[in-house]
């Protein structure tokens, strides 16, 4: 692969720079250091939340020089962070809902809970922790531990399960059961699938990246066509739904350059180049564009 230095890089955390939230980040934070060093933005860009980030100390692992060239989108659309003078977070931006907004987003998630035990007699349990959106767990038996994203026999099993309830469509129809849904409550939602988990909410990764795209274009005059966004969910879980990376892909960030460092076969949104090699593929490119 012909590397170009960017001058911003998109990067899922989970699966793609660290192998899981508890496992050591020493690894991604050396290979970020010097871009940060540098000028390059770099651009964390997860589901999760920033006290799961670098086990909640990220600030503490740069110098304020180096934190003005970080920024955080965080929690499927719903925080986005820079860092001040004094290298301390903020949110810049967020699309967080009222109480009323929040409680309808848990009130659509617990009608399909109940829709698909009485329908189909398929089991599934709530996160409802989350600031803007909900965790449908698909697959109660199966558990992940401390590796939270996408597994290789996860899309199998997956399909397998839908089968045998009789849920005709696969996740297409889990998708479209959770936008009439939403609908039914005024609200139109953004369902997204990694095959263990239905997420649904008020926003998605694609929130995220738009809104730091439009403040690195407004503070550097920054291009999507020169930044790289880096994941391992891009693959395609059914025909034309794709994984949760695959939200990095928007109408503003589509010229930019994707890459998926995931093993899992399949296919994959056709502005994506599959490089495998996971973690290390992820870290050894950050150390290329060093260079």
């Amino acid at each position: 692969m012909s590397v170009v230095k960017p001058r911003a890089v998109f990067f899922d955390w989970d699966g793609t720079a660290v192998y899981s939230r508890k496992a050591p980040a020493d690894a991604a934070l050396s290979a970020m250091r010097p871009l940060l060093a540098q000028g390059v933005k770099l651009v964390i860009v997860s589901g999760t939340t920033i006290e799961n980030i670098a086990g909640g100390q990220i600030e503490k692992c740069f110098t304020p020089e180096e934190l003005k060239n970080l920024y955080l989108g965080l929690g499927r659309g719903a925080y986005n962070y820079a860092f001040d003078d004094e290298g301390r977070p903020y949110v810049f931006a967020d699309r967080l809902p009222d109480r009323e907004g929040l409680l309808a987003v848990h009130s659509i998630c617990f009608d399909i809970h109940k829709e698909l035990l009485k329908k189909y007699d398929f089991p599934t349990d709530i996160v409802f922790s989350r600031p803007n959106y909900c965790k449908i767990d698909l697959m109660v038996s199966s558990q992940r531990g401390d590796q939270l994203f996408l597994q290789e026999n996860e899309l199998l099993l997956l399909k397998e399960s839908l089968k045998r309830h009789g849920i005709e469509g696969g996740l297409s129809t889990l998708l479209e059961m959770a936008k009439t849904i939403g609908a039914s409550y005024g609200i139109t939602v953004a369902p997204t699938c990694d095959a263990k988990y239905l997420e649904v909410g008020l926003s998605s990764k694609s929130d995220n990246v738009d809104t730091i795209l439009g403040r690195l274009w407004q503070e550097f005059g920054i291009l999507p066509e020169e930044c790289s966004y880096w994941g391992d969910e891009y693959v395609g879980i059914e025909e034309g739904i794709f994984g949760s990376d695959s939200f990095m892909i928007t109408e503003k960030s589509k010229r930019g350059h994707f890459f998926d460092v995931s093993e899992v076969p399949g296919e994959r949104p056709q502005e994506v180049s599959v490089t495998g090699g996971g973690v290390e593929r992820f870290l050894e490119y950050l150390k290329e564009i060093n260079k």
